[in-house]
């Protein structure tokens, strides 16, 4: 369900290549010993992470926040998440994944076609939410704020 809407799964390092990069959309991060980059979206218990934009600055921003965030800065609460299991960059970008999906919309403009379309990118993320927890019974890791404690949090308040 809804394999066809993402694009192939690819590095880290490369998502600024992503076809529509630059619209808003539902992304999803895995981490996988395998090389997941070029293979076909599927849904896989190495999903970590679902998350969506309705942003001006689209999946790219969205995803410049995540990788922010992994690095060491704020902004992002899910890769927050994630730092906190994963605190060595290098190590987690070379085995990070992500695909996207994309929605061609302007979201300036505030349309009614393009209000519709925000709308459908917000359900499309639950809608993912949903099948995952349908196949996996529990929804990604870093979604699940009682299972994922946040870096900045715990961590970085200690120190």
């Amino acid at each position: 369900m809804y394999e066809n809407r993402f694009t192939k799964w690819m590095r880290w390092a490369d998502r600024d290549s992503a076809e529509g990069i630059k619209y808003l959309g539902v992304y999803i991060c895995a981490i996988a010993d395998e090389d997941l980059s070029a293979t076909d979206f599927s849904w896989t218990k190495n999903i970590v992470y679902v998350g969506m934009t309705n942003s001006l600055k689209g999946l790219k921003g969205r995803l410049k926040q995540f990788d922010n965030t992994i690095i060491g800065k704020k902004g992002h609460g899910g890769a927050d998440r994630v730092r906190y299991k994963h605190p060595n960059y290098e190590k987690l970008v070379s085995n990070l994944y992500v695909a996207v999906a994309p929605f061609k919309c302007d979201v300036k403009a505030s349309t009614v076609k393009d209000l519709r379309v925000m709308g459908e990118v917000a359900k499309f993320e639950y809608d993912c939410f949903a099948h995952f927890k349908e196949l996996f019974g529990q929804l990604p890791e870093f979604n699940d704020q009682k299972r994922s404690p946040k870096y900045s949090l715990t961590i970085a308040r200690k120190g």
